[in-house]
C-alpha cells in the first residue's frame, strides 16, 4: 500500500538577491513497510523536503499525500496533530527536552498521542542500549546516547512514517551500524515506512531504495524506487 506520495513539491526562501529556490518540483512515493534513502549534496534540498513531508513547514507548490491526508492543506494545528499521531521524526540535532530525563523523553510523543506503552518503551530502551541511562538528563548523556533516545522516541508512538535526518551522523562506525540495524528491524516490526536523509553510502545501501536530489529535483532513482 502506498503510504506517501509527494508530487511537484517546490519551496523557496528569501535571499539578499531575491527568492532562493531550494526545491523545484521534487516527487517521490513510498509504500508502507518500505525504506527509502534520500541522498544528494549539501544544499540540494534533502532536509527541506523531509521537513515539508513531516508538516514542519509548508511548500510553495505541489502535493504531499500522507496516509490518505493532504498535508499541504492542513492548518498549523492539523499538521501538529498529523505529526503527533502518524509521524516519528529523528532530528539531526536530537531536539530532546533538557528538563526531562531520558526515559520521559523517550515516551514523550507516545504520551502526547494518548497511547503510552510501557512494555514497548522498555523494549526499545533495552534494544538501543539505554536501559541503564533512562534516569539521566540529556546533558548527562553522550552524543551517541542522545541520538539513540531520539530514535527510540520516534518509534515509541508506533508511527506510520519515520523521518530521519542523518540518524547515525553523530555515532562512531560500530555504533552507527548497530543502531541502524536495530532501527531497520524495529521499523519493519511495526510496519512503518522509513525515509532517511543521509550522506552515508553505507546507510543508503541498507535501504530498500534510494533517490538522489540535485538542485532541488530528483535526479536519479536507484533500486526500484517507485515513481509517483
Amino acid at each position: 500500500m502506498t503510504l506517501l506520495v509527494a508530487q511537484g513539491v517546490a519551496k523557496a526562501y528569501p535571499g539578499p538577491d531575491g527568492p532562493v529556490e531550494v526545491l523545484r518540483g521534487a516527487s517521490l512515493s513510498l509504500d508502507a513497510g518500505r525504506t527509502l534513502a534520500l541522498t544528494g549534496e549539501s544544499g540540494s534540498g534533502k532536509s527541506t523536503l523531509l521537513h515539508l513531508i513531516g508538516g514542519l513547514d509548508r511548500p510553495d507548490a505541489g502535493s504531499i499525500l500522507l496516509d490518505g491526508t493532504e498535508v499541504t492543506t492542513l492548518s498549523d494545528k492539523g499538521r501538529a496533530h498529523l505529526r503527533r499521531d502518524r509521524v516519528g521524526v529523528v532530528f539531526q540535532q536530537f531536539n530532546l527536552i533538557p528538563s526531562l530525563r531520558a526515559g520521559d523523553n523517550l515516551g514523550f510523543q507516545a504520551r502526547l498521542k494518548g497511547q503510552p506503552d510501557a512494555p514497548w518503551e522498555s523494549r526499545l530502551a533495552s534494544r538501543l542500549g539505554l536501559a541503564a541511562h533512562l534516569h539521566k538528563f540529556p546533558e548527562e548523556l553522550s552524543g551517541g546516547q542522545q541520538q539513540r533516545v531520539a530514535i527510540a522516541r520516534a518509534l515509541a508512538a508506533k508511527p506510520r512514517l519515520v523521518l530521519a535526518d542523518e540518524p547515525t551522523g553523530n555515532l562512531d562506525e560500530a555504533s552507527a551500524e548497530a543502531v541502524l540495524a536495530l532501527m531497520l528491524d524495529l521499523v519493519r516490526e511495526t510496519g512503518a515506512a522509513l525515509l532517511v536523509v543521509t550522506h552515508s553510502e553505507r546507510v543508503a545501501a541498507r535501504m530498500d531504495a534510494r533517490l538522489r536530489l540535485r538542485q532541488g529535483r530528483i535526479e536519479e532513482r536507484i533500486a526500484g524506487a517507485p515513481a509517483p
